[in-house]
């Protein structure tokens, strides 16, 4: 290539990420929020109460409460309340119904009783946004790695880019426009480069066989099933054997596998055949309690006598590695503390794309500030910027807004937080084309800043569970999601007042050299 290797690489850089960048930033965004999915979900189900954990507790009243509803089920699930998520969740699936014939409950940890809670996507609704987009099976996972690639492609291009960039980290020039801008975007992408490596990346690896299909398909041709079966682990069906016969007590084989692994959390119990002689119950712990997913790691007993089957094989190196990258993309592993740390690293990584953007646009408006009118392509770029930054955020708020509002008993209320997540956005995109730049830009930061300002009070008014309440029975889910919606809408309100600023018009200085220069013609003129 004439201009050279890294001009190549910078082409590709800048063209990729405008391309790209808008859905970029919303995947990443909700990807970030979808650290805390557990959190946001507890705070958009307010009626299910946090309670001191009891698994052994949870389980007898788990399993009272299938007894008693879900006799002639085939099979029994159980999720046990945890740090994140306060209710004890059980399912059952009737026999000759396929996937229609599943009924979910969630139960109270305290009292056992069937919590009434509103219906609400909350916080599972950013977690598949982020790698399906609202988009029909499975198109939108495509769309999503596809993006994902992009995103290794534009670390990789812009480290070979940037030369310098080591140095250029700990340079920042406040004030100087897109100098700052640039600044910004090499300092913040330098702090966090490995973390989102690591995120482009293993997101390439949690799709890979999507992406890289030959091998699935020489090896299983087209049962990829059965693919999916070997990956994962296959439940063994165990055949009923009709014969009424009573169910071990599940705190007492609970009991049995803290036995062998004290202190394991279990994520999830299943009963196949229940009240049946073919019973059998298993135990798989806690994805939160490896890095690495570990399908090993679940103990099986005989549901009538209790006796232990078996507890799992251990995994093939290779497999550990696969299931390593998963885990730490998910981050269910991290405690609070890393966990937070995960959230810094990826809205540096979703400030990132937003820079880029801003910075794409405003080199290209230099080179018009003196025309009248935006050439059409820079005025639709503009348009784009405003409602994929300023607007996704409204539309997030308008999410959390709609949960509070809401009818709690409205049919499809889920849903409906959905159409207005989406509606919100739609609208921003078109205020964005009927106002001016600099305008829509504030008009939209202003409310999206009242929005989530004043979500704390709302949420007050409508639950009586506001900071004060929150704060005082120490339940600091709900008081950090407060607090972070607080903290949100002063950001974005110190974003809308720098946008009210008139910008100062764009002056060359001149070299040392250059004004000695024209101070000594001056002096000549004058005499």
């Amino acid at each position: 290539m004439k201009e050279g290797f890294r001009q190549a690489m910078a082409w590709l850089h800048t063209w990729t990420g405008l391309i790209f960048g808008w859905l970029l930033f919303a995947i990443f965004l909700t990807g970030t929020m979808s650290y805390f999915k557990d959190e946001i979900s507890h705070w958009s189900q307010p009626e299910i109460q946090r309670h001191a954990l009891d698994p052994a507790n949870s389980l007898a009243l788990a399993q009272r409460y299938l007894a008693a509803n879900a006799g002639p089920a085939s099979s029994w699930f159980i999720r046990l309340p945890s740090e994140r998520e306060p209710a004890i969740s059980v399912g059952w699936r009737t026999p000759g119904e396929g996937r229609r014939g599943f009924v979910s409950k969630d139960l109270d940890a305290a009292s056992g009783d069937v919590v009434q809670a509103r219906d609400s996507r909350g916080g599972e609704f950013f977690y598949r946004f982020h790698f399906q987009l609202e988009m029909p099976h499975p198109w939108g996972r495509w769309l999503s790695t596809w993006c994902a690639f992009i995103m290794f492609l534009g670390l990789i291009t812009g480290i070979i880019t940037h030369k310098k960039i080591f140095k250029e980290f700990f340079t920042f020039r406040p004030g100087k426009g897109q100098r700052s801008w640039l600044d910004g975007h090499n300092a913040i992408g330098v702090l966090v480069l490995p973390f989102h490596l690591m995120i482009s990346y293993s997101s390439l690896v949690l799709f890979m066989y999507m992406v890289m299909p030959a091998g699935i398909l020489a090896s299983y041709g087209g049962e990829t099933n059965r693919y999916f079966s070997d990956l994962f682990g296959r439940d063994v069906e165990v055949t009923p054997a009709g014969v009424v016969a009573p169910l071990a007590a599940l705190p007492t084989l609970y009991a049995k596998v803290q036995e062998q692994a004290p202190g394991a959390n279990m994520g999830s119990v299943q009963v196949q055949n229940p009240n049946d002689q073919n019973a059998r119950v298993t135990f798989t712990r806690a994805s939160a309690d490896n890095v690495a997913y570990r399908r090993s790691q679940s103990w099986s007993f005989d549901g009538v006598s209790g006796q232990a089957l078996s507890s799992g094989a251990p995994e093939s190196g290779m497999m550990m590695a696969a299931f390593s990258f998963a885990g730490l993309h998910m981050g269910n592993f991290a405690g609070p503390w890393l966990r937070w740390l995960y959230f810094a690293f990826g809205i540096a990584g979703t400030a990132v794309i937003g820079t880029g953007l801003v910075m794409w646009l405003g080199k290209r408006q230099l080179k018009h500030a003196k025309s009248a009118r935006m050439p059409g392509e820079l005025r639709l770029v503009e348009v784009l910027n405003i409602a994929s930054m300023s607007g996704l955020m409204l539309a997030v708020a308008a999410f959390f807004w709609s949960n509070r509002l809401l009818p709690v008993a409205l049919e499809g209320r889920g849903e409906w937080e959905v159409n207005a997540f989406l509606g919100v956005w739609a609208l921003s995109l078109l205020h964005a084309v009927l106002r001016p730049g600099r305008r829509a830009w504030a008009e939209q930061l202003g409310l999206g800043a009242l929005a989530f300002a004043l979500l704390p009070v709302l949420n007050g008014l409508t639950t009586g569970q506001g900071l004060n309440h929150s704060i005082a029975v120490g339940d600091w889910v709900m008081a950090g999601f407060d607090l972070t919606a607080l903290a949100v809408g002063l950001f974005l309100a110190w974003a809308a007042s720098r946008m009210l600023r008139t910008p100062k018009p764009a002056v060359k200085r001149l070299s040392r050299v250059a004004k000695a220069r024209a101070e000594a013609v001056t002096e000549v003129e004058a005499h």
